[in-house]
């Protein structure tokens, strides 16, 4: 179980998750993402980044059951800072971050797309944020930039999830493509960012980054806010005890 990143001679880093069988990720698995990112960033020789991951899905957010094996609060706090922090790497990184996205993407991981550059998607691919239904809340700051306000909210409060697909018309998601080129569409996509002067494309990063109209950071680290209310009340606790119950499928 990893977080691996690789530089090809071109400048595409591959950043790639594995963490069997759902890419669940426990708390050391967001604070590698947020590692590999900022190393992407100090790179010179690094000119865009393609974040992709091994297995049934892209991500499956935080590793709950690490959570419930834990004392305390310990995990609860380890894996909202993680998240905080890969999320804020990816959008803070000085190169363009590519997610590649196959079968499902859920609450971190919408996170993790909701702050890259582009997406592609796989044909299979879905997203959303179960995160009323775990008893916590979060990202919404990330599915405000994939999907309409409203179409935003009814997600939220229903745990319902959107296709690549309705992605695409939505103009979120760059492209789809079947499962099988995934990798292939994702490389070409970087490929033509890494042909460009790579000094004009880090300046375009911060360009684009510096005029966006939400500060993303202070705006999840706000929606955490509530989360640690809801673990206080023991809320929380309790949905997430439900969530890991013998026979209970652990994602998706």
């Amino acid at each position: 179980m990893a977080v691996n990143s690789t530089v090809h001679t071109d400048g595409i880093r591959l950043v790639t998750m594995d963490y069997p069988p759902v890419n669940a990720l426990p708390v050391a698995g967001w604070f590698a993402i947020a590692d590999a990112m900022r190393e992407a960033g100090r790179d010179e020789k690094t000119r865009v980044v393609v974040l992709r991951a091994e297995g049934r899905g892209f991500n499956a957010g935080v590793d709950i059951k690490e959570m419930q094996r834990s004392d305390g609060f310990d995990a609860l706090l380890g894996a909202n800072r993680g998240c905080f922090e890969a999320f804020k790497a990816i959008y803070e990184c000085a190169v363009p971050v590519i997610s590649a996205v196959n079968g499902f993407c859920l609450g971190g991981g919408v996170g993790l797309v909701g702050n890259s550059d582009v997406i592609i998607a796989s044909d299979d691919a879905y997203f959303g944020v179960p995160e009323v239904d775990r008893g916590a809340l979060g990202a919404a700051t990330h599915l405000a930039r994939l999907v309409p306000q409203h179409l935003m909210r009814s997600m939220y409060f229903t745990s319902r999830t959107v296709s690549a697909q309705r992605l695409l018309e939505l103009g979120s998601v760059t492209e789809v493509v079947p499962r099988a080129g995934l990798d292939d569409a994702a490389l070409a996509f970087a490929a033509e960012i890494a042909a460009k002067d790579p000094r004009v494309i880090r300046a375009a990063k911060g360009a684009l980054n510096g005029i966006d109209p939400v500060d993303v950071n202070r705006s999840y680290r706000f929606e955490q806010g509530f989360t640690f209310e809801l673990n206080l009340a023991g809320v929380a606790d309790q949905h997430r005890d439900e969530f890991v119950a013998p026979g209970r499928s652990r994602q998706t």
